[in-house]
């Protein structure tokens, strides 16, 4: 399990470029001028993590399988957009499909590319996002609510259930917040998701500033750093033509341009564990002679859940999980040293399972 993320903001702020650098294509035309990507441009990248080199080094893994994210990249939206405007209505229903949102924001100034409000203000340009959202959440309310009124009468449940919720999410847009804004209780999580509110997404602010910019930002992104940390979302400091120039060599030119940058990593690394955060995921690892693999999963998860991320049979079988720490791993140097030093653990179906476990399950066929 990964997740997908859509990139969005407004036209020309760099998303395209972004989209490029993140899925090392040139599949999302980055061209000087509003909706230059017509349809959504979807691309698969490997989650980068050092640990998983590590574990196949010690184990002499023949192969080496990382896990993956889905980057999904929407054309720009602009003011309207709820009504119809620019390309309107089609690309707010791609951002539903989608886990959370990156929301890419200018934080450089460039007289060649121009801005399609003719100025540079990244926090108002988040607004204008985000009215859009609220707009068309409110919008989508509406109209449900308006088909649920038969069912309620009957006393449905769960269509009582959903109007509770989405007069809630109601409310709180009418008062100018987002949905996510919406305490919701443990019991009502699992509807809620599923009313598929755009305002309900996590929201990851990403400067793109420019290149001198790249390692501590400018004066705009702290504008921006100030607004996410104000909202309760997270915030990350990119320069996307870095990023796409970086993603056009090999690991040694990359890192010694990177050093020239006086950078300590691609910015694209800094992205997916951001999202990461975001999203409360986490990566456990399976590891033997034939393949290492990372595996995502959510903060929290089960050992028989977690199973079942390779195969639904993992899951239903599920007997134990033998578990190591990927510390213990590495630093007694593999799994059987590991069991000789009684740091193997098997572990039951309470067991829930820690970021960069290696784990082995045995399940009943």
């Amino acid at each position: 399990m990964g997740f997908k993320m859509g990139i969005v903001g407004l036209p020309n702020v760099g998303k395209s470029t972004l989209f490029n650098a993140l899925t090392r294509t040139a599949a999302a035309q980055a061209a000087n001028f509003p909706f230059c990507t017509i349809e959504p441009n979807v691309g698969d990248v490997a989650v980068p993590d050092a640990r998983l080199n590590t574990l196949a080094g010690i184990a002499k893994s023949q192969n080496i399988i990382p896990t993956r994210m889905t980057f999904v990249d929407i054309a720009g939206l602009v003011k309207g957009a709820s009504k119809g405007e620019g390309l309107g209505n089609q690309f707010l229903a791609n951002i539903r499909e989608c886990d959370a949102i990156a929301h890419v924001l200018r934080c450089f100034e460039d007289p060649d590319i121009t801005h399609v409000e003719g100025r540079v203000d990244p926090v108002e340009d988040a607004s204008v996002i985000e009215t859009e959202l609220m707009l068309a959440d409110l919008e989508s309310i509406e109209k449900r609510l308006a088909g649920l009124t038969r069912k309620v009468r009957g006393g449905d449940k769960e269509a009582v259930q959903q109007e509770r919720l989405l007069k809630a999410a109601q409310a709180a847009l009418e008062d100018g917040k987002p949905a996510r804004m919406v305490e919701v209780d443990a019991d009502d999580a699992k509807a809620w998701r599923m009313l598929q509110l755009l305002t309900t997404k996590p929201v990851l602010y990403v400067c793109n500033v420019e290149e001198e910019s790249a390692g501590a930002g400018n004066s705009q992104s702290a504008r921006v750093a100030e607004m996410a940390a104000a909202e309760g979302n997270s915030h990350v400091v990119i320069s996307a033509r870095i990023e796409e120039e970086i993603s056009q060599l090999d690991a040694e030119e990359a890192e010694m341009f990177l050093g020239e940058m006086g950078l300590e990593e691609p910015g694209l690394d800094r992205l997916i564990r951001a999202g990461y955060a975001l999203l409360k995921l986490q990566t456990y690892f399976t590891v033997g002679p034939k393949e290492a693999r990372a595996w995502t999963i959510s903060e929290g998860t089960s050992a028989p859940k977690a199973a079942g991320v390779i195969h639904g049979d993992f899951e239903r079988g599920f007997i134990r999980a033998e578990t190591i720490a990927y510390d213990d791993f590495v630093t007694l140097g593999g799994e059987q040293p590991a069991k000789e030093a009684g740091k193997m653990r098997a572990e039951g179906k309470g067991y829930t399972v820690k970021d960069g476990d290696v784990l082995h399950f045995l399940f009943n066929t």
